[in-house]
């Protein structure tokens, strides 16, 4: 997978793709991540890549031209058929059916805004998607491009430890992971549920299905009105909230 930044800033990307899974994926030549700084696409002594935004107004508004022509070098040397996405607040949202769109794509060229942000006649005639990766305001857009390429990453055949590691995962199903525990089997008092010490896998698998379940209808239900539930899985939500509810009772009100 090639993926192209446009960014002010390459060092904040290039020090995260050393470390844990990026930089595996970098190191086993399954993920290549080049960089592209629109300062280097001046032509004055102060490179100048933003300007005061037209009608007035607080912050800076990076200029046109300087991130037109660091787009069209990293076009020049990407894959037919790439495109380019524009990182900021207002775009639609990164989730994980994208990441595994993105991971099919030929390549795909992240452009990291800054400041009060862009001038709009780039982002409408140089830009194919704009993403967000959530609903708040942060500084650039370098922190949202290494979300997206890490999530594009853990997707590509060779990064992971285990390829069953990314299907697992949470939103792998539209789903919150189950609870994960490890050894020792005691802590304070409290123990690992018995079934994942059985040896029952089939046991097992159905106790990790329910907990997701009751995890996503807690926490996300809409991910759960979106995606729709089996027979099985109806079934077994419907169990998790019997045994929340039993649970709570037998603890009582202050609970």
């Amino acid at each position: 997978m090639r993926i192209a930044v446009v960014s002010l800033f390459p060092s904040m990307l290039r020090e995260a793709m050393v470390h844990g899974v990026l930089g595996r994926a970098v190191e086993r030549d399954v993920l290549e991540v080049t960089y592209f700084d629109p300062r280097e696409h001046t032509h004055d002594v102060h490179r100048t890549v933003d300007d005061r935004p037209y009608g007035g107004g607080p912050g800076m508004v990076l200029k046109v031209e300087p991130l037109r022509d660091a787009l069209r070098a990293a076009r020049a040397t990407m894959p037919a058929g790439t495109r380019a996405v524009y990182l900021g607040a207002d775009g639609v949202r990164f989730d994980q059916q994208r990441a595994r769109e993105a991971r099919d794509q030929p390549g795909l060229i992240l452009v990291a805004g800054r400041y009060e942000g862009v001038d709009e006649r780039f982002v409408a005639y140089e830009i194919d998607e704009q993403w967000s990766i959530g609903d708040y305001v942060l500084t650039g857009g370098e922190l949202p491009a290494l979300v997206v390429i890490d999530a594009i990453a853990r997707l590509l055949p060779g990064t992971l430890g285990s390829e069953e590691s990314a299907l697992q995962e949470s939103f792998s199903d539209g789903l919150l992971d189950w609870p994960h525990y490890t050894r020792p089997i005691s802590v304070d008092g409290h123990e690992v549920p018995e079934v994942l010490a059985s040896g029952d896998h089939a046991a097992i698998r159905r106790w990790r299905l329910k907990e997701a379940l009751g995890r996503t209808w807690l926490r996300r239900p809409e991910l759960l009105e979106r995606r729709g539930l089996s027979n099985e899985e109806g079934a077994l939500l419907e169990e998790f909230k019997l045994e929340r509810a039993l649970l709570r009772e037998r603890r009582g009100p202050s609970d």
